[in-house]
């Protein structure tokens, strides 16, 4: 369309009266070049002026670009900081279908990954990576199992339960045919306990001998910055902990997050209560709400990679050759390399989303959002409107969508505004003083935690060993 009305407008020009006068066409051109030069200067200016101040504005700019068609739109159609970013939930893949079967009798580990389009080599391979595994020998006629397939019916997953704290997933990449194996922790019921007792040497020896020595790592992190436990803690020294634990009806699979800690030693009192401010931030405060654990940071990398392949900003897109913004950092790593949720979160989609390719969106508290790009396939545990920890694997490198290698494009969102992950990435996480109304709500919650420490019949903790008496 563009290249048309130019070429008309040459021939309006060239049968004009301009192009017939010699002086006429000479005095023009003159003003022509003058208009020319102090455009291209202005334009360099600003280009200069904006990217040392970090801050590209590139409305007008970017604007005409676009309009000669030398710009476009980022993968998710972005074309400027400004921006509102959209954000989809819920699961796009009409293709995708998980079923859950039950083994008939007949059938065998073979026989259903090769009904699910496996070759007897690649069954081979993947049931030589379970050498040992009592799940597979235990997978006899009435066993539940889930199978999940993409497009075409092609074999993605087979998932079997291996033990009452683990699911077992076979797995087949489909942007590389890679063959893997990923166990997957079960979620269970959460059950509040508190332990208490008097020390006769160290709070770890203690804790191990009631058969809770996971406590004790959690212990260590939150009161780090509060005390020393080889010079502070001595023997004859009490301790209260109240905590959560994971159940699976009747066993005790394992602990949870550390509600409330006291210990006294020698007339001092070392103190932790968990807080959730109105912002959503979880953190452990002192009896008088001053936070503690200073200096947690607030993202963890996203992947490990080789080198940062595209910054945040504009750049020249490698694959269409035109001048566009970036809203995100590129991470270039190998295809299967694990991606991991930043922080806390919940995943509110999960899906192809067209330039993107394979991509997934977390929330976080504080109206944050963190993207990931172009992946090559999903972790079996992270489902659409699954919570994640920091630190969980919820995919894998890849270079689906409009890419022209394999890396992770990783994206922050901040009150739906594009953020500088390089930037994000080093920032630590806020531990502010809590207002006068969530003081007010702090020491109400420590008061029901003491509650729940100095009842008459307390929680008992039930045993996690193999003589099935109570430890308290």
């Amino acid at each position: 369309m563009y290249n048309k009305q130019f070429h008309h407008l040459l021939i309006k020009l060239r049968q004009s009266a301009l192009f017939r006068s010699r002086p006429r066409l000479l005095a023009s051109s003159t003003a022509l070049l003058v208009v020319l030069f102090f455009s291209v200067s202005f334009v360099l200016s600003a280009t200069s002026r904006y990217a040392s101040s970090g801050h590209w504005s590139a409305s007008p700019i970017h604007a005409l670009g676009k309009s000669l068609g030398l710009t476009s739109d980022d993968e998710l159609g972005m074309n400027d900081e400004s921006d509102k970013v959209t954000l989809d939930e819920g699961e796009n893949d009409p293709a995708h279908r998980i079923e859950k079967r039950v083994l008939r009798r007949g059938e065998s580990l073979y026989t259903i990954l090769t009904a699910a389009g496996l070759t007897p080599s690649e069954v081979h391979e993947l049931t030589s990576q379970l050498k040992g595994n009592r799940a597979i020998r235990g997978l006899r006629a009435g066993k539940t199992y889930q199978l999940e397939t993409g497009k075409k019916g092609k074999f993605i997953s087979l998932s079997v339960q291996s033990s009452p704290y683990e699911i077992l997933h076979l797995v087949k990449d489909q942007q590389t045919g890679k063959l893997s194996t990923e166990r997957e922790t079960i979620e269970y019921d959460t059950r509040v306990a508190t332990i208490e007792g008097t020390l006769r040497s160290s709070l770890s020896s203690e804790l191990r001998s009631r058969n809770r020595g996971s406590l004790n790592p959690k212990i260590r992190k939150i009161l780090s910055s509060r005390l020393d436990f080889r010079r502070d803690i001595h023997p004859g020294a009490t301790y209260r902990i109240l905590f959560q634990e994971q159940w699976d009806e009747t066993h005790c699979v394992g602990t949870g997050d550390i509600l409330a800690i006291e210990i006294s030693s020698k007339g001092r009192k070392f103190n932790a209560y968990q807080f959730t401010n109105t912002k959503g931030d979880t953190a452990y405060y002192d009896e008088k709400g001053r936070a503690m654990m200073q200096g947690r940071a607030m993202f963890v990398k996203p992947c490990s990679y080789r080198r940062v392949s595209s910054g945040f900003g504009y750049r020249i897109h490698p694959v269409t050759g035109q001048r566009q913004f970036h809203g995100g950092i590129d991470l270039a790593a190998p295809v299967g390399t694990p991606v991991r949720a930043v922080a806390d979160g919940r995943v509110i989609f999960r899906g192809r989303k067209g330039n993107a390719g394979n991509m997934i969106t977390i929330a976080h508290s504080g109206k944050v959002h963190t993207m990931y790009l172009h992946l090559s396939r999903y972790a079996a545990s992270c489902r659409y409107g699954k919570r994640v920890k920091q630190g969980d694997i919820i995919g894998y490198v890849g270079s689906t969508g409009r890419s022209t290698g394999p890396h992770l494009d990783f994206r922050i969102i901040r009150n739906g505004r594009p953020q500088n992950p390089l930037v994000a990435l080093k920032q630590v996480a806020p531990r502010r003083s809590l207002s006068p109304a969530e003081l007010h709500s702090f020491m109400a919650r420590v008061q029901t935690y003491e509650r729940q420490l100095s009842a008459d019949r307390p929680v008992m903790v039930a045993d996690t060993g193999e003589s099935g008496e109570s430890v308290l």
